[in-house]
C-alpha cells in the first residue's frame, strides 16, 4: 500500500517537506502539492519519520538514476487524514506506519561488531525471515497473555494476527512494562512510539485488552494456552539499613514517585544504573531532541568544528558503586556505552568498584574499599541492583523477564514473544 505524506499541512493545499534536488547537496525545505489518495492509498499526516541507509545512498548519489526531486524518509508513523478507494482496514484518525527504529543499536550494530548477524530489537524477524514465519493458524485457539511489556506485546500481536483469539491482561493502567521507564531516559524517548505501535497492532488484530487487571488461576482455566509475560521486579540487595528513608528504588525514581536529594549514591552499575544517573543529570536537557541544543551540549560549532563544551553545574553529585571489579559499564552496548560514560564523566560522576556494602544510615552509605572502611555521603541511595522474575503462578509458557531476569533485556523478550507466537 502506498502513502502520501501530509506533514505540515497548510490551507493552500500544500505540505512542508525536505526535498533532495541533486545528489550530494543539502536537502531543501519546500512546499509540495497535497495529493489526493488514489485507490489503495492513504493520505497520512507524518508524526515521525526515519531516514534509513537507502535514503542516505540516494542523498550521497550512490544509487543510479533516482527520480528527482525526491523526499527522503520512507519509514514513517502518522495519522490517517483521508483514505482512497478500496481501503478497508483504515479510517481517518487511525495511526498508521511502521515500528520506527528506537536507536538502541542492540541487535543491529552491536551484533555486527561482535561478529553476529544483524537483526532488530523491535522487529526480531529481521535477519530471520527464512526461519521465523508467522503463518495463519490451522486451528484458532483461545490464548491468554499475562503482561503487557515487550514480551507480552510481541506475543499477543503476532498470535492474534495468525488468527488466534487473544486476551492480553496488564496489571498497570497502560501497556509498555519496562519501556515506560526506559522512555523517561534522555535519548530513549522513541521507546514510547514503539509501545504505541504495538497498541495499534493489538487493536487491529482484535486482541481483547484488560488493563488494571491481574487474572486469577480460575479465570485462565477456559483458555487453550496461557502465556506468562509478567516481567520483573527490582531486586533488593541484602544491605543493613534498606528501611532507611533515604533508600529508594530505580522504578520509583524514574516514575517520579521518589524525590532525589543533591548527593546521590547509586548501588549497581549495570545498564539501569547508568540510565538512572543519566536521567538525574540530563532529564531537563534538550540535547537529544534539538539539533542546536545537541551541538551546543557537545561543543560543535555551526561550521561543524569542535569547540569548547559549555560548563554546566550538575543537578546532583553522584557516586556509582558495584561489588564486582569488572570495567565500568562493561555490560553497556558497544556502540552506545561510550556516550553514556562520556556524559557521566563530564558531569563529575564518581565510580567505585570492588566495594563491600556495610550499612545505610543517616551518614550515608558505609562501604569497605581496598580493605578500608569509608562513608559515601548520600541524601538519597538509589537501588539499581538488578531484577528478579515476577511470577504469580505457574504457566505452560513463560517468556521475557518472567522466565529469566538478568539484565533488562527487551531484545530477548521481543524475540521470545515472537518465537512462541509463531509456534502456538
Amino acid at each position: 500500500m502506498s502513502t502520501s505524506s501530509g506533514a505540515g499541512h497548510s490551507r493552500d493545499g500544500t505540505y512542508l517537506a525536505m526535498s533532495l534536488e541533486h545528489p550530494g547537496t543539502l536537502l531543501r525545505q519546500t512546499r509540495l502539492p497535497l495529493a489526493d489518495p488514489g485507490p489503495g492509498q492513504l493520505l497520512i499526516r507524518v508524526l515521525a519519520c526515519g531516514v534509513c541507509r537507502t535514503d542516505l545512498h540516494v542523498v550521497d548519489g550512490e544509487l543510479p538514476d533516482p527520480k528527482l526531486p525526491i523526499v527522503p524518509g520512507h519509514e514513517i508513523v502518522g495519522e490517517v487524514v483521508r483514505c482512497g478507494a478500496r481501503v478497508s482496514r483504515f479510517r481517518a484518525g487511525d495511526r498508521a506506519g511502521i515500528n520506527i527504529c528506537i536507536a538502541c543499536n542492540q541487535a543491529c550494530l552491536d551484533h555486527i561488531f561482535d561478529g553476529r548477524f544483524a537483526s532488530c530489537l523491535v522487529n526480531p524477524r529481521a535477519g530471520r525471515e527464512t526461519k521465523l514465519n508467522y503463518e495463519k493458524a490451522e486451528i484458532g485457539k483461545r490464548i491468554a497473555v499475562i503482561g503487557g511489556g515487550p514480551a507480552g506485546l510481541s506475543c499477543a500481536a503476532i498470535a492474534a494476527e495468525r488468527g488466534h483469539d487473544v486476551t492480553l491482561s496488564e496489571k498497570d493502567a497502560e501497556l509498555g512494562g519496562q519501556f515506560n521507564l526506559a522512555k523517561k531516559i534522555p535519548g530513549k524517548q522513541e521507546f514510547a512510539e514503539s509501545v504505541a505501535y504495538f497498541a495499534e497492532r493489538l487493536h487491529r488484530a482484535g486482541v481483547t485488552l484488560r488493563l488494571n487487571h491481574s487474572p486469577t488461576s480460575k479465570e485462565l482455566q477456559d483458555y487453550d494456552e496461557v502465556v506468562l509475560a509478567t516481567g520483573v521486579d527490582p531486586r533488593r540487595p541484602e544491605i543493613p539499613g534498606l528501611e532507611h528513608p533515604s533508600v529508594v528504588g530505580y522504578a520509583d525514581v524514574l516514575a517520579g514517585r521518589a524525590a532525589v536529594g543533591e548527593t546521590v549514591a547509586i548501588v549497581g552499575m549495570g545498564g539501569i544504573g547508568f540510565d538512572v544517573a543519566l536521567y538525574l543529570l540530563e532529564r531537563s536537557s534538550r540535547a537529544t531532541l534539538d539539533p542546536q541544543a545537541f551541538s551546543s551540549h557537545w561543543g560543535i560549532s555551526p561550521a561543524g568544528q569542535l569547540s569548547e563544551m559549555e560548563k554546566e553545574i550538575p543537578a546532583h553529585r553522584i557516586t556509582m558503586l558495584k561489588r564486582s571489579s569488572t570495567p565500568f559499564g562493561d555490560t553497556l552496548g558497544k556502540t552506545t556505552g561510550w556516550v553514556h560514560r562520556a556524559e557521566l564523566a563530564r558531569n563529575g560522576v564518581k565510580m567505585l568498584k570492588g566495594v563491600e556494602y556495610r550499612r545505610i544510615d543517616d551518614q550515608g552509605l558505609h562501604i569497605a574499599l581496598d580493605g578500608k572502611e569509608q562513608i559515601v555521603p548520600a541524601d538519597t541511595v538509589i537501588l539499581c541492583a538488578g531484577q528478579v522474575s515476577r511470577r504469580g503462578f505457574d504457566a505452560p509458557h513463560v517468556i521475557g523477564g518472567a522466565r529469566e531476569a538478568g539484565e533488562l533485556d527487551a531484545k530477548r523478550a521481543m524475540l521470545e514473544g515472537a518465537e512462541l507466537a509463531a509456534r502456538l
